[in-house]
């Protein structure tokens, strides 16, 4: 009997995708969110004048992320189509309201006013891959208007804060030491870090990594009180961080308020089988559309049944709820935050705008924090060099091109 040649079975071995800044078209993903945060951020300090409408200012930030996305990726991959739009929804905080107020329409405040003190929080993700960043402003305020000096002191505190540790955010660096930036800064300027707020490691559809830098150590009373130490960690080459920094004139303890929480996301390791339709018709709908991310109820036609479903999804512990939290009426809040790269040339900051000018300060910072900003203040001055000059070789070279056909 002739021998039977055997076929030669060959398995394909399945690549593992790269998710991290190893991977340059991970890294063009993030700056093209990053673009589009700073451009939603930019319309909304422009739109946020008196008599703006809180509901108006989140609807046209969301308007402008979910537009500008949709342009970006059209091409499906495999079959399917790139996800893109709203990673963290549109937030405009105002006075005591420290983070999280993103209202329903049947539920909107007074419009602003002169003098009001706003607080824009928003992200957005291309791909999964997320961009966050957040501002403050004073409503009418300018160089010959300038705003209270309390809230002054306050923003330039946060702004320095976040640059300090957007620079300290380095490989082999630790959150222990970023931790103590953010005290210091804060303990020169007066203020108190807001205890609640966090910088998280930020992944792949994931807004809140393990990885968290704390704005401050928490003392015995606060551990007694139920407060967590953030346990410490070491930043590493091609990871993706928020740097968020929110500080007070008060106690820096935020507490919840009267306003309806409309910020979620879904707990992802839960499960549970829902009595209520309506309860089952939203956690359809999250599962459908918002499946890691958080989102806001704006997203229910049905009000009234997402009010009702909602209630059971976060009882059952399906959803983790973004309260609004406030500071004591009469305190100033001021928050800061961006998106940083690191990157093998060093962390690079790709979102967040400029303190605004009219914040100004007579308290000096110290010699350590001085030193920290005029190094970064030189390394963005290069950076803008090396980008105008590459800028400049490759309209040269398109010009010389044009000119040869």
């Amino acid at each position: 009997m002739p021998d039977v040649e055997e076929e030669e079975v060959v398995e394909e071995e399945e690549v593992e995708e790269v998710t991290d800044l190893s991977d340059s078209d991970v890294v063009t993903k993030y700056q093209e969110a990053s673009k589009i945060v700073n451009l939603a951020l930019k319309g909304l300090v422009e739109m946020s004048v008196a008599g703006a409408k809180v509901i108006d200012l989140c609807q046209f930030g969301t308007t402008v992320i979910d537009t500008q996305a949709t342009r970006l990726y059209t091409k499906k991959v495999k079959g399917v189509a790139v996800e893109r739009g709203v990673a963290f929804p549109v937030c405009v905080s105002v006075n005591e309201i420290v983070c999280n107020h993103s209202p329903l329409a049947s539920e909107e405040l007074p419009p602003l006013e002169n003098g009001d003190i706003v607080k824009i929080d928003l992200g957005c993700h291309i791909d999964g891959y997320i961009s966050v960043a957040a501002h403050t402003l004073v409503v009418g305020a300018s160089l010959s208007s300038a705003p209270d000096s309390e809230i002054s002191t306050a923003a330039v505190a946060a702004y320095n804060a976040m640059l300090v540790a957007a620079h300290s955010i380095t490989s082999g660096n630790t959150n222990v030491k970023v931790t103590k930036e953010v005290e210091r800064i804060s303990t020169n300027y007066g203020v108190n870090p807001i205890s609640s707020v966090r910088m998280h490691q930020m992944k792949r559809f994931v807004i809140d990594g393990v990885k968290e830098v704390a704005l401050k150590e928490p003392t015995p009373d606060e551990l007694d009180e139920g407060e967590e130490k953030v346990p410490s960690c070491s930043f590493e080459q091609y990871e993706v961080y928020a740097i968020d920094v929110a500080v007070s004139t008060g106690d820096g303890k935020s507490r919840p308020g009267d306003l309806r929480t409309t910020v979620f996301k879904r707990n992802v390791e839960a499960n549970y089988r829902l009595k209520m339709k309506a309860s089952r018709y939203v956690l359809s709908e999250i599962d459908k559309n918002f499946p890691t991310l958080p989102f806001t109820m704006r997203h229910f036609e049905n009000e009234r049944m997402a009010k009702m479903g909602i209630t059971e999804c976060v009882s059952r512990g399906l959803l983790t709820p973004y309260p609004s939290l406030f500071e004591r009426k009469g305190n100033h809040v001021a928050h800061f935050k961006c998106t940083v790269l690191l990157l093998p040339n060093g962390t690079t900051r790709v979102t967040g705008l400029d303190l605004p000018d009219y914040f100004t300060t007579e308290k000096e910072t110290d010699e350590e924090t001085k030193k920290i900003l005029l190094e970064i203040e030189k390394l963005t001055k290069e950076r803008e060099k090396r980008k105008a000059a590459k800028k400049k070789k490759k309209k040269k070279k398109k010009s010389t091109a044009q000119a040869a056909s």
